[in-house]
């Protein structure tokens, strides 16, 4: 049998929760709030399982809400029809954040900035979308209606949407994905009188269009971050920022699509700037590609976080493909081999949802019984927080039942002012202390103030020691308390 990967103790385990066309949840036509819950209950369950730590929920697919405490109408992609208020009443973002921390698991709220419909369908667009309320704020391109983001009215209503979320809800924080402007097809995007309005201080429409992007990623962030210290704002853009042939900091590449000429983000200046707490991209390539060889693409982003984290986007929706590299089912546990031997790769977040948890082509598998075999934190984030909580004290274990009940007296405030915000259950087997550095030992990773746990997995005639530490917000991790050892008879 080959020897399991070593797992580190802290390490970004996400996925990508896509509800826009219903693509991971709710299943197409399943509009009933009590088998929505269900459903996604079994979704979390099975993230729960194979060791994610990390949601990434899509809670505005089109310019719309999975959420009620918002100025947006509810999307038709939960009840079926834009602007239907759910029936019987309930609220998935605060359902959906509740049930990923009692997993402990952070859920992050992603939003899609500028994509204002999902066709040019009227009848799908309630009469009180924004679209029909300011029809000058947008324009069709494609197939879709986009905000038009040269516009600073359209910036700002952005910005409010996305901080009615920030104030109303307990989430982790906030994500954007690739669409910024779309993607580009046979036309020129008509914003051309935008910029005659706007855009005068430019040499180009190219570059009044990332500074655009640029303002509007900046007023996100320092917006996150002055309403709640903990907020972590990131974004997952296409893989390749320039090629190599188009600047010397560009990567070894050689993509005709890229994010500065064709998207308009100058994603690498977010990080330069600061502006994100981590940068996501998408590398949907083999190892080896002729264009955009995976290795290459990561090596250039773990080189352009610029000491914030970089998290790779990975792809097992392609897993079951036969062509490119992608026939080779090791494909993607090579990835995450190689990019845990980079340290400035701090983990990977999954498209999508539904490509993990059916298991395409064997990765979940791979995850579970190898890579996440045993539970991680998430990485810590210094700039935001780097104060420790206190340690919890008076661990007593008793037993009831066969069973291990811990308890434990609830650490004073840190000295940020910061309580706990959860706890680490250690437990080892052998007649050492507890190695705190090896997640093997971890028995449980909990989001919640209880001072107690049944650890229900000990076994008779079994000699255990135990060490509990406290977690804050942003998981810094205390010392240990006390240690108890006990023998389960």
């Amino acid at each position: 049998m080959a020897q399991k990967d070593i797992s580190p103790k802290r390490e970004l385990r996400g996925v990508w929760l896509t509800t826009v066309q219903n693509i991971d949840w709710p299943s197409k036509g399943n509009t009933n709030p009590v088998a929505q819950q269900k459903e996604l209950l079994e979704i979390l369950d099975n993230h729960e399982k194979t060791g994610i730590n990390s949601i990434y929920l899509q809670v505005r697919p089109s310019a719309d809400a999975f959420y009620g405490r918002g100025r947006e109408l509810w999307s038709q992609f939960l009840t079926g029809r834009q602007g239907v208020v759910p029936n019987p009443y309930w609220d998935p973002l605060d359902f959906a954040i509740r049930e990923a921390h009692k997993r402990g698991m952070e859920l992050h709220a992603w939003i899609n900035p500028y994509r204002a419909t999902n066709d040019l369908i009227e009848t799908n667009t309630n009469v009180n979308h924004i679209t029909r309320r300011h029809p000058d704020w947008f324009f069709n391109y494609g197939r879709k209606t986009y905000f038009n983001p040269g516009l600073p009215e359209v910036q700002a209503y952005i910005v409010q949407v996305m901080m009615d979320v920030v104030r109303n809800y307990d989430i982790d924080g906030i994500h954007f994905d690739d669409y910024f402007y779309p993607y580009p097809e046979k036309t020129s995007l008509p914003d051309s009188a935008t910029f005659a309005q706007y855009g005068k201080d430019f040499a180009s429409i190219h570059d009044w269009r990332r500074n655009n992007v640029d303002k509007f990623i900046k007023t996100v962030s320092d917006s996150v971050h002055a309403a709640k210290k903990f907020l972590k704002f990131g974004v997952s853009p296409y893989g390749i920022w320039r090629n190599k042939s188009d600047v010397p900091e560009g990567s070894e590449t050689s993509g005709n699509l890229t994010l500065w000429h064709s998207l308009y983000a100058d994603a690498r200046k977010w990080t330069k700037e600061g502006w994100l707490d981590y940068v996501n991209p998408q590398i949907y390539f083999p190892f080896y590609y002729k264009v955009a060889p995976f290795e290459k693409m990561m090596d250039w982003w773990a080189s352009n976080g610029y000491g914030k984290h970089v998290y790779i986007g990975e792809a097992p929706f392609l897993a079951e493909r036969t062509t490119q590299g992608w026939e080779n089912k090791s494909q993607l546990p090579d990835q995450v081999r190689y990019q845990r031997k980079n340290p400035n790769v701090h983990g990977s977040i999954y498209f999508s949802s539904k490509s993990v948890t059916t298991n395409m082509g064997g990765f979940r598998d791979s995850l579970r019984k190898d890579f996440y075999a045993s539970p991680a934190l998430v990485p810590t984030m210094s700039w935001l927080d780097n104060v420790s909580p206190n340690a919890p004290s008076g661990l007593q274990v008793s037993m009831e039942k066969g069973k291990s009940v811990l308890k434990w007296t609830e650490p004073s405030s840190a000295s940020d002012g910061d309580n706990a915000y959860g706890y680490v259950v250690y437990r080892s087997g052998t007649d050492s202390k507890v190695n705190l550095n090896d997640p093997k030992n971890i028995r449980k990773i909990s989001f919640n103030s209880s001072t107690r746990f049944i650890d229900e997995t000990a076994q008779k005639g079994k000699n255990y020691r135990y060490v509990i530490t406290a977690i804050d917000r942003l998981k810094n991790e205390s010392n240990a308390s006390n240690e108890v050892k006990v023998s389960v008879r």
